[in-house]
């Protein structure tokens, strides 16, 4: 983070899903900086597709698989982080960035399976299509005990 502005000026394009009403918003308020980079924000890109109910849900409709996180959302990564300040517990931090790297991770895969789901229906398709890749393990892991106790306390009190 230490470097976040440097290195975020490096790059001409920035991909990211529900971006221009959360993300990039919040970094320029935050960083207090200006991001005039192009961007890409796939919610409306898949939109345009017919894929719509979220990152998480356009993931399941394209087949992706999340392992371990399928069941860690936008809400449930909140609820990680508010554990996180409360407690310091570091299980449920290293959660947190788990779930932000596999976000990561999904963004491009997403942006390449999209851009060639556009282009099939041009003239470029059998000269642009881009070669979908394997995408990256993600390096880290969910603890699973930390995602079962943050369900069992928010989201179902009754059995806590």
């Amino acid at each position: 983070m230490e470097n976040f502005i440097e290195e975020i000026y490096k790059y001409k394009v920035i991909v990211t899903y529900n971006g221009k009403s959360f993300d990039i918003p919040f970094i320029e308020s935050y960083f207090k900086i200006r991001l005039n980079h192009a961007h890409i924000d796939l919610r409306y890109f898949l939109y345009s597709l017919c894929f719509t109910g979220g990152l998480k849900g356009c993931e399941r409709q394209l087949g992706m698989n999340r392992g371990d996180l399928k069941d860690i959302d936008g809400f449930f990564a909140v609820l990680l982080w508010n554990d996180f300040i409360k407690t310091e517990n570091q299980q449920t931090l290293d959660t947190l960035l788990t779930y932000n790297v596999q976000d990561t991770i999904t963004l491009e895969n997403l942006m390449v399976t999209a851009y060639n789901m556009k282009l099939k229906d041009t003239p470029f398709y059998e000269t642009h299509l881009i070669e979908e890749s394997t995408p990256p393990v993600n390096p880290l892991s969910a603890d699973l005990a930390t995602v079962d106790r943050i369900k069992n306390r928010f989201i179902y009190p009754e059995h806590s």
